[in-house]
């Protein structure tokens, strides 16, 4: 189930983290005034601002910084503590994970201007979104990356709602090879999720652990016009929490 919120008018000054069996998604818009952007830039760890640094495009290297300090934001909320004092750990695939032993978990996605945090205890998540775009060859992309049960769904939509169809797709797969922790390394052939718009978003078939389709919670985001996105959890049910951070 999922509770969409109304905008935040602010940052919470104190933030709980999420209850047993619920994941709480935070949005953000990324475009910030420079003054901004130099102000949480300073809340960086110095290897964070070393990479900002390389960014070829000014605006990426801007978005970059305001997605990551507002990740430490909200770890720092929900765990009470410094975002400036936490320290990252990475795992074998690059899944980021907090360094000191928590049973805190998160997942972090950002497309164009739009980033989401998703935050659980105990389970693991994964978060995806996109923004919707036109795409040369959609369906060959599909046809290489998607599953035949997939490919021919979004071959049967309308020809106006399969780029749609085609995002759908990408951010629940995506946000459920992040949940695993395998990134696209995982074999995206192997399992089938839902993408016709209007349809709720769902595991449909997993052949490397079919207990996943009736075990894990998968939903789509609210993200307004331009974007989809999509939250997996390792549990069921999951009570899903997604508003707006810092509007």
């Amino acid at each position: 189930m999922v509770v969409s919120t109304a905008p935040a008018s602010s940052t919470p000054a104190r933030l709980s983290p999420p209850g047993p069996g619920e994941v709480r998604v935070w949005l953000t818009e990324l475009d910030r005034s420079p003054a901004v952007v130099d102000r949480l830039f300073a809340v960086l760890s110095p290897d964070e601002q070393e990479r900002a640094a390389r960014f070829h495009f000014r605006q990426d290297a801007m978005r970059w910084i305001v997605a990551r300090s507002t990740l430490r934001d909200v770890l720092g909320r929900c765990l009470r503590t410094d975002p400036a004092a936490i320290a990252f750990d990475y795992g074998e695939k690059g899944k980021p994970a907090l360094f000191r032993s928590t049973d805190l978990q998160f997942s972090v996605a950002h497309s164009g201007e739009v980033a989401a945090y998703a935050v659980t205890i105990g389970a693991p998540v994964g978060v995806d979104v996109e923004r919707l775009r036109p795409l040369d060859r959609l369906e060959s992309i599909a046809e290489r990356t998607f599953s035949r049960r997939e490919c021919e769904t979004l071959r049967g939509l309308p020809v106006e709602l399969r780029p749609a169809g085609f995002f759908n797709c990408w951010t629940r797969k995506e946000a459920y090879v992040k949940a695993l922790g395998e990134g696209l390394s995982y074999p995206l052939q192997r399992f089938s999720v839902s993408l016709e718009p209007g349809v709720p978003a769902r595991l449909e078939s997993v052949e490397d652990a079919p207990d996943h389709v009736d075990g894990w919670t998968m939903e789509a985001l609210s993200l307004g016009p331009g974007f989809t996105g999509a939250v997996v959890v390792a549990t069921r049910p999951a009570w899903v929490i997604c508003e707006w951070w810092g509007r």
